[in-house]
């Protein structure tokens, strides 16, 4: 089970780096060159497959990431229409940032007879959408205006609330392509207020945007449109990841 690794990690201190490829923004070329990486320089720890608007094929891409065997693949859908016949395990967002109904609750009442019928390992995240400096993609199909990054007290309150509900991880996105990370001291609030996993993404370009995430209190780093755009970039960020190891 995806989870109880993920738990295990985080109880050992172990940092765990998640690389998100979406459908839409990297093609087979990018995906075989991301994957030339993983081998020449070490796996990361979770693929995400997902984003806020994907029309790609999404089946596609995880048969041939789980073919790869390179490290354990997750779905990780903005809608109930991102389901796909090929995912064995799911990061599965409810975005408790926000006050649109549909991404609180209602895609998943929609995506839940799909997700047991294909007995899908899924993990509930409390997804908090945190200002990133630019207008995101997320922002604008959910319709839901991000967390002040100025405003800890607020991710705080509203991570503890995920946490209190049930969720098992929680999620602090900036969003892709954000011009500025979550920022470390609201990082360092939110994980001294709660008990289960830190996820952190959104605007991590660089090793040392990872460095301090991690030394703040993310227990998985997740990075995206950085290493589809510089796949090179990668050794860099993982060799960041595994100091803290």
């Amino acid at each position: 089970m995806i989870l109880n690794t993920i738990e295990e990690n985080r109880a050992a201190g172990r940092k765990m780096l998640a690389v998100l490829i979406d459908p839409d923004k990297a093609a087979a070329a990018t995906i075989d060159r991301l994957c030339q990486q993983f081998v020449e320089h070490g796996a990361p720890d979770l693929i995400l497959v997902g984003g806020s608007l994907v029309s790609a094929d999404t089946d596609g891409v995880l048969s041939d990431l789980e073919r790869r065997q390179i490290a354990p693949v997750l779905l990780f859908p903005g809608s109930a229409i991102q389901l796909s016949r090929e995912a064995r395990r799911m990061l599965l967002p409810v975005l408790i940032s926000g006050r649109n109904a549909e991404f609180l609750i209602g895609q998943h009442v929609a995506a839940a007879p799909i997700v047991a019928r294909q007995r899908v390992e899924v993990v509930s995240t409390g997804y908090m959408l945190i200002d990133g400096g630019t207008p995101t993609a997320v922002e604008y199909v959910s319709a839901t205006k991000p967390i002040p990054a100025s405003k800890p007290e607020i991710a705080v309150a509203t991570a503890l609330a995920g946490e209190q509900i049930g969720l098992k991880t929680i999620y602090l996105e900036a969003g892709s392509g954000a011009t500025s990370p979550v920022p470390p001291p609201m990082i360092s609030a939110v994980r001294q207020a709660i008990g289960v996993p830190l996820i952190v993404g959104g605007g991590l370009r660089e090793a040392d945007d990872v460095e301090a995430a991690l030394a703040a209190g993310a227990d998985i780093v997740v990075v995206g449109t950085a290493i589809e755009r510089q796949p090179q970039r990668y050794a860099q960020i993982l060799g960041a990841v595994r100091r803290f190891a």
